[in-house]
């Protein structure tokens, strides 16, 4: 049976990863992450309306010298995985390029989170080295492109991302999703717009191009609550991933993000939580330009920045700082995908967990 790679809380279980998991049980510090979350840069070439991360673009920048440096510092510290996300646009820094070439040729899984803008560009590095790239398209026409995600003069350039998709579908060693943000909003002249209707049409897509699955998600406001769609919304997404399973087989998948599942389960927009020391921020972390983050999802957060990784070593920044100032009972009462982790490594710690290690088959914790 292929491993479910969603399933956070048994990749906790992989035979390689288990000492570290062991220390971040222990609530104790651990000698590094597994997996780093990294944003090359600040930049963004598109101005969505939406954009969770709106306030932190176009700030402090790496240069391409200490970009390669940090990548080497990950090598070392013998990090995992990266995922290189943002903040802004990660293939827009010139120096990704050879970040790819530095994690891959080291042997360390690599995953992408673009906007698709500038596949082109890094094509070979991408199809050589990335483990999975995920584009957010979040559209399944021009024109809806165009109302969410425009590029700085207003343009849709929906037509250049599904054209850079199908090169790199060609190209690929690794994963290729095309991610759909179900999102809505309302004009200043009272005009409501969503892009709910063309989730098949999407998929539809996505299936040509040659992507390896299609991902559905629930929209986050600025502190991370999931934002609640009305009935009609959830079940017009529903049917459409109904009629689209259709496509669905060895080679292509259907993803439903634990987003949309909480919105099927009428789970509001808090996640309480019980504990108060994220055991998960001692296995992965966040590295920016503007600040190393105890956790993604604090990004810009001042009260859970615990370096700076333009200026400083990370091996330092990570030997030296407190991942425990994020209190999850007080600081991160939304919707959290590490949820479900931080209380297996409650039980983990207890001697509770699961008994068996599975062999290695996915870094992404």
């Amino acid at each position: 049976m292929t491993p479910d790679r969603l399933d956070l809380v048994s990749k906790l279980y992989q035979r390689s990863a288990w000492p570290r998991v062991l220390e971040a049980a222990s609530g104790g510090p651990s000698r590094a992450p597994l997996v780093v979350d990294l944003d090359p840069t600040t930049f963004c070439d598109l101005a969505c309306p939406e954009c969770i991360s709106g306030k932190l673009l176009n700030q402090s920048r790496f240069t391409p010298e200490r970009l390669a440096a940090l990548a080497e510092e990950l090598v070392a510290m013998s990090v995992r995985a990266v995922v290189l996300i943002g903040g802004g646009e990660p293939l827009a820094h010139r120096g990704t390029r050879r970040v790819l070439r530095i994690l891959g040729e080291a042997g360390l899984a690599v995953g992408v989170v673009t906007n698709g803008t500038m596949i082109k560009q890094n094509l070979a590095e991408l199809a050589e080295y990335a483990a999975w790239v995920r584009v957010s398209v979040d559209a399944g026409t021009r024109e809806t492109y165009g109302l969410f995600r425009p590029d700085r003069k207003g343009r849709s350039v929906f037509d250049k991302v599904i054209e850079n998709m199908r090169l790199l579908a060609e190209a690929k060693r690794g994963a290729l999703g095309y991610s759909f943000l179900v999102m809505s909003r309302q004009e200043p002249d009272g005009r409501a717009v969503t892009n709910h209707h063309e989730v098949l049409r999407a998929a539809e897509l996505a299936y040509d191009i040659g992507c390896d699955y299609f991902e559905t998600k629930a929209m986050f406001d600025d502190d991370h609550h999931i934002v609640q769609v009305p009935r009609k919304v959830l079940e017009s997404v529903d049917r459409q991933l109904a009629e689209a399973a259709r496509l669905e087989s060895a080679t292509f998948q259907l993803v439903n993000s634990s987003t949309l599942t909480a919105l099927r389960s009428h789970i509001g927009p808090v996640q309480p939580k019980e504990y108060d020391r994220c055991r998960v921020t001692e296995l992965r972390t966040l590295i920016t330009p503007s600040g190393v983050y105890a956790c993604a999802y604090h990004r810009g957060n001042p009260l859970a920045r615990i370096g700076d990784a333009v200026t400083d070593d990370f091996a330092t920044i990570w030997r030296d700082s407190d991942r425990g100032m994020v209190n999850p009972s007080r600081d991160c009462r939304f919707h959290c995908a590490r949820h479900r982790s931080n209380l297996e490594l409650e039980r983990i710690a207890q001697e509770t967990g699961r008994p068996l290690l599975a062999e290695d088959y996915d870094p992404f914790i």
